[in-house]
């Protein structure tokens, strides 16, 4: 299977402190994969690393056959879908949820000056309308409430038809209700044919969608266990990265972890 990510001894350091520490690791294109580790693990790092956001320290990146330091990052960026915290924070409050889902044809988070094809309107009103979000593409994303916030990010994320889509902690913050729904939606997402390579970074086994098929798990920088899914998330290997025995089930595809 063609490889969409490569990892090759990858480290972080910054103000003096390793973020990630020699990692490597691969995504090949028909892989989803969740990544998780305790708070300051390096889960964000490493995918902002993936994602073609930020630059390492040291080692090589490829994503999309396109080693990072080499690459023109206005090429390779709308080829890759990414959601996150930080960059939703970049988005103006009063932008239209139409043109929030727009400017990811050009790998901004704001309209300017660029010009957009008609074919791209009529792109991002059907991934609106995919992600059940016709009813707002006239609102400003300021508008929106949370769990809006984050189907918007993700329409946009998907809006180029990208080859490989990163969500960090897409469902973080959302009550119960609206963390049910997106992970249904990112369920039945992961699970077609024509979707591409996904990572997801997460806290919270319960936010595993149904369909991921393979799980990395980071502790303090470094790669404690990556692999098939049902062999990495086992009760010995969580409970090594988050601090507290746990016990670890899956049941009808979902996952969750309980204090033994």
């Amino acid at each position: 299977m063609p490889s969409v990510v490569r990892l090759s001894d990858v480290s972080v350091v910054r103000n003096g402190a390793t973020i990630l520490d020699s990692v490597s690791w691969e995504v090949q294109d028909d892989e989803r994969w969740v990544v998780l580790g305790a708070n300051g693990a390096g889960k964000t790092t490493l995918l902002q690393i993936a994602g073609a956001q930020t630059f390492p320290t040291s080692g090589s990146v490829h994503v999309l056959d396109t080693e990072l330091g080499t690459a023109d990052l206005a090429e390779l960026r709308p080829r890759i879908g990414f959601a996150s915290t930080a960059l939703a924070r970049r988005i103006p409050f009063t932008e239209t949820v139409l043109d929030v889902v727009l400017t990811a044809a050009y790998s901004v988070t704001g309209r300017w000056n660029e010009e957009y094809e008609e074919l791209d309107v009529r792109r991002a009103q059907r991934v609106l309308d995919e992600w059940g979000l016709a009813a707002f593409t006239e609102r400003t994303f300021g508008e929106l409430s949370d769990g809006e916030q984050k189907r918007v990010q993700i329409a946009r994320a998907v809006m180029t038809d990208p080859e490989v889509l990163f969500l960090d902690e897409p469902a973080a913050s959302l009550d119960l209700g609206a963390r049910e729904s997106l992970v249904r939606t990112l369920g039945g997402y992961a699970q077609s044919p024509d979707s591409p390579a996904i990572v997801i970074v997460t806290h919270h086994v319960e936010e595993i969608p149904v369909g991921f098929t393979h799980a990395l798990v980071l502790t303090d920088g470094h790669v404690q266990a990556a692999g098939p899914i049902d062999e990495v998330l086992t009760n010995e290997t969580l409970t090594q990265a988050f601090g507290v025995d746990l016990v670890v089930t899956k049941d009808d595809g979902r996952w969750s972890a309980r204090a033994s």
